[in-house]
């Protein structure tokens, strides 16, 4: 029966589907790319920024998004470029507004000479295929923008082999290759139908490693909670760091207003979290939710907050199980579906849904009755308690197993850390 049950370590992540993974509670400082930890650190001595920076903020202030009553300018700072207070800042204080005609997302796309043929994809791709482009022009309105773009973040889909050899057994490990397959597959497919068929709107090679640049853009410096807006990168804001001093996530919206002298716009708003001193750092929090391991694939950092850290059990209903229909749709009409994520954090209680599904996957034999029409709206509450003892000593003894085969992947035991 246990054949029927099908758990993994694995799971399956990019930008709509759940993910992630463990990162180990032990230091990484081993490693020979540490994840950094990312707190709030002093600035020291200040050091100036490059000339592309300087012209960068220069443009922002013919776009009339810098003047002299910004709050905030651009310096480098402990996590490598960032915005830092010229005066002090009261919590909930604007920071800074960008108009939406200097936004990078899928209208950006439509509005171009590349919005037809990019029509039929995912958003991601179609920003992500324009953001290549637009940075090989000469004449691109966000040709400034670019040129302060760092060509990799420390994300772990650019770490090395021998870099990636020493996360082996975490799940970080797993999702990294799996995510660095599915965009190389992703690129292949968009180079023979998009790119190569349309070469006069690509007159310049698009590499691989373009692609992946784009990737690591998109997943380190898009917003995604503005009104209307699931993907959006907005040049200024991106420059803001992230502090686990922040709690909220409430620091940015979408508001009308002036967008330069004569003109009104849509404005991306950013408000400081935190009360600031002249020459303090200014702060966001990038998310929530996220697990460490997550925080580690899209921006190369993780938090000493061991709350961070999770593990991801997939749970699925076997194809070869004689109730798989009837199990489906009850899987279904309660919000899951043949395969399940369930995010399990160090500390904390078990995700909601969990053990009903396992107990619904378990169900054989004399508990089969339940999987009967009669009880198909009440089941999902008799699966909220013990179903019978067999179906507790399965899913424990097969979670138990699957837990066993996890930790087998790690090179070494806790003990000789």
């Amino acid at each position: 029966m246990a054949t029927m049950f099908s758990v993994g370590s694995g799971s399956a992540f990019l930008f709509h589907s759940t993910g992630l993974s463990l990162v180990t509670k032990g230091p990484l400082l081993q490693l020979k790319r540490p994840l950094s930890a990312k707190s709030v650190a002093s600035l020291g001595t200040e050091t100036s920024v490059s000339p592309a920076v300087q012209t960068f903020w220069k443009w922002m202030q013919e776009e009339g998004v810098i003047s002299s009553k910004t709050p905030v300018k651009a310096a480098v700072v402990p996590e490598g470029l960032g915005l830092i207070a010229l005066k002090d800042i009261s919590r909930n204080e604007v920071v800074l507004q960008v108009p939406k005609r200097l936004w990078i997302n899928p209208d950006a796309v439509a509005a171009s000479e590349i919005g037809n043929v990019c029509s039929g994809l995912k958003p991601w791709l179609a920003v992500a295929l324009f953001l290549i482009r637009e940075r090989s022009r000469d004449d691109s309105r966000w040709k400034h923008y670019f040129s302060i773009l760092p060509q990799e973040t420390d994300s772990t889909i650019y770490w090395s082999e021998e870099e990636l050899s020493e996360l082996q057994g975490t799940q970080l490990l797993k999702t990294t290759l799996s995510v660095k397959e599915y965009v190389k597959n992703e690129f292949l497919r968009l180079e023979e139908e998009i790119i190569l068929p349309n070469k006069k709107l690509f007159p310049s090679p698009i590499t691989l490693d373009d692609f992946f640049w784009a990737f690591g853009i998109l997943r380190s410096r898009a917003f995604s909670r503005l009104r209307n807006e699931n993907l959006v990168v907005i040049p200024l804001a991106d420059l803001i760091n992230h502090s686990a001093r922040v709690t909220t996530e409430d620091h940015a919206q979408e508001v009308k207003g002036p967008a330069g002298l004569f003109s009104w716009d849509y404005l991306f708003s950013l408000r400081s979290p935190l009360s600031l001193k002249a020459g303090d750092q200014v702060y966001i929090q990038y998310d929530l939710k996220k697990s460490n391991a997550e925080l580690a694939l899209d921006y190369g950092f993780i938090e000493p907050n061991p709350d961070r850290n999770a593990y991801t059990l997939t749970l699925g209903i076997s194809e070869s199980d004689p109730f798989f229909d009837d199990k489906l749709d009850i899987a279904e009409s309660n919000g899951f579906g043949e395969t399940a994520y369930f995010d399990i954090f160090y500390n904390c209680p078990l995700p909601p849904g969990l053990l009903p599904y396992l107990r619904l996957v378990a169900l054989g034999g004399t508990d089969a009755f339940l999987l009967e029409s009669l009880f198909r709206n009440s089941i999902w509450g008799h699966l909220e308690l013990s179903v019978s003892r067999d179906n507790e000593e399965l899913i424990c003894r097969v979670v138990r197993e699957a837990c066993k085969s996890a930790l087998s992947g790690y090179p070494t035991t806790i003990e000789e850390v």
